[in-house]
């Protein structure tokens, strides 16, 4: 008799490797025979969901962060990657549901369109046998709320990866936890190591949907305590530096746009469509600022200052170009004192990313190439 053994199924890596191309190209029928073919060689779904779709889906936030891939080609690419979620679906037998799990809603903070990572923890929890109720990107919290009253959900899971809906996501957890919802964060919105989750009273933080599956699986969310006071988590908006920034955000850039015009003279040639891409940006760092002081937190303001450096950085943009926006911001804010420690602080962490700077029509056409593909997406984080 002629023994037979047979071949483990190619590492994760390697699918992942394979499906980048596909997805890279936005050939939805090529990515989708991977997917198959992966699931069917042996892959469990879970892991085709998360080590091999969610790490194609950083690859493509980090080429797109590198400038090898445009705007339209990381969307592109991104709805490719959810067709293949969708793909897998439906190529894997309906899971049983696993004795005593309860209802789960799955949504993302009203405001972040970034809907994919929230729909591969749906995808998960489904495999395991939760009950999902999955509402996709950007869901209002009084239609959360709503859902919540008529499906009796046993947990909310939170999904947000934009940091400037952080004061969104506390009023929305908040408000769960009011009818007695325990919530679940997760994303890039809470910190890395999960900092604005405990900030913002989170009943559970998980770094990523797998680990949010296992801390569903261990028991039931602890219930909201039912005497919760909103204020008492952030005491430091007594001040009222946050509310200024907020609403004085239109005239913040507004001030800081014409602060340039004297202090940066590459923007003086600027076509009309680069200073219309340049309010964006300075709106952006306007946000983030005010997100900071919600918080209170300079490492928020400060990675994102660096983030969007190395993002100008791939586009031929010195870095140093943020340093005069910081100093108009500064001026205008001079009464605030956590607004100009958060300036100062983010001011030494772009010196210490500041590049050899871009001179002439290099930096017009640079600065031009960032506000096209960066300044709308900026913060944005494709994961």
């Amino acid at each position: 008799m002629t023994s037979t053994v047979t071949a483990p199924p190619p590492r994760t890596e390697t699918w992942a490797e394979r499906l980048w191309v596909p997805v890279a190209a936005g050939d939805e029928d090529a990515a989708a025979a991977v997917v198959r073919e992966a699931y069917g060689a042996g892959l469990d779904a879970e892991s085709v969901l998360l080590d091999v779709i969610a790490a194609v889906q950083r690859r493509v936030g980090a080429e797109w962060a590198a400038n090898r891939l445009s705007v339209a080609r990381e969307h592109a690419a991104t709805a490719v990657n959810e067709q293949c979620v969708g793909v897998l679906r439906h190529s894997t037998p309906p899971p049983v549901p696993a004795p005593g799990a309860g209802r789960i809603v799955v949504a993302c903070v009203d405001g972040e369109w970034h809907g994919l990572p929230a729909r591969l923890l749906a995808e998960v929890l489904r495999l395991r046998g939760w009950h999902v109720d999955h509402l996709g990107a950007q869901v209002p919290a009084p239609h959360l709320i709503g859902h919540l009253h008529r499906t009796g959900a046993d947990a909310v899971a939170l999904s947000g990866s934009l940091a400037p809906r952080l004061p969104v996501a506390h009023a929305t957890l908040t408000a769960c936890q009011a009818v007695g919802v325990p919530v679940l964060v997760g994303g890039a919105a809470f910190g890395h190591d999960g900092r604005y989750a405990r900030l913002l009273g989170a009943d559970a933080w998980a770094p990523d949907a797998r680990a949010a599956a296992d801390r569903l699986a261990r028991g039931p969310l602890p219930p909201p305590p039912r005497d919760h006071v909103t204020s008492a988590d952030l005491p430091h908006l007594a001040d009222q530096e946050y509310t200024f920034v907020t609403r004085s955000r239109q005239e913040l850039v507004r001030a800081v746009f014409d602060g340039l015009l004297d202090r940066y003279p590459p923007m003086r040639a600027y076509t009309a469509l680069q200073r219309e891409h340049t309010a964006e940006d300075l709106d952006h760092v306007v946000v983030h600022l005010a997100t900071a002081l919600y918080v209170d937190d300079a490492d928020l303001f400060t990675g994102f200052l660096t983030w969007t450096a190395s993002i100008l950085a791939a586009r031929g943009v010195p870095a140093a170009s943020l340093l005069p926006a910081l100093a108009v911001l500064a001026e205008r804010l001079h009464d605030f004192p956590r607004a100009l420690g958060l300036l100062a602080a983010g001011t030494e962490a772009v010196r210490g990313a500041a590049t050899e700077p871009v001179h002439g029509a290099a930096a017009v056409r640079g600065a031009d190439a960032a506000g096209a593909e960066s300044s709308r997406t900026a913060g944005e984080d494709p994961r």
